[in-house]
């Protein structure tokens, strides 16, 4: 997890694994084994008509903040399972303008579900909350993931 702390090699792998996470300019805030924060500007690229951040951009980092570590824990350990969002649901709560923290507090119990994936696979609930520079909560995102030994 430390390698991806590195802001370049993040830059990287977005650019190489989800490009338009790139182009929006998500940043990597904090990744162990407790959380994983996912920072994401109002800017001319994720932008709605209502000056805004598009929700669109918004559900990226969102997800970004809860597969990160998975995708990291499954490549440090070596473990050929594969990870798959089945469903999403998201509540949005104020205006998401500024600078905006999608923070998933629960890196634990995801790392707990991918132990138990079998040939069967595993469910897990992954919730990441957007704030805002003042702490509020913006929107709350559901991320449901499946994860399945090959």
């Amino acid at each position: 997890m430390q390698r991806a702390l590195s802001p370049f090699l993040f830059r990287l792998l977005l650019l190489k694994m989800l490009p338009l996470g790139f182009l929006a300019g998500l940043q990597l805030l904090r990744s162990d084994e407790q959380a994983c924060y996912i920072g994401l500007r109002y800017s001319y690229l994720t932008k709605n008509p209502f000056r805004s951040v598009y929700f669109a951009a918004q559900a990226m980092a969102a997800e970004m903040s809860t597969g990160l570590p998975a995708l990291l824990y499954l490549r440090a350990n070596k473990s050929n399972t594969s990870m798959l969002v089945t469903d999403f649901e998201a509540r949005y709560f104020k205006k998401a303008v500024g600078k905006i923290q999608f923070r998933f507090d629960d890196v634990a119990a995801l790392q707990q579900a991918i132990n138990q994936a079998g040939a069967e696979g595993t469910q897990f609930l992954a919730i990441s909350r957007g704030y805002n520079a003042q702490n509020d909560c913006v929107a709350e995102m559901r991320v449901s993931w499946s994860f399945k030994k090959r």
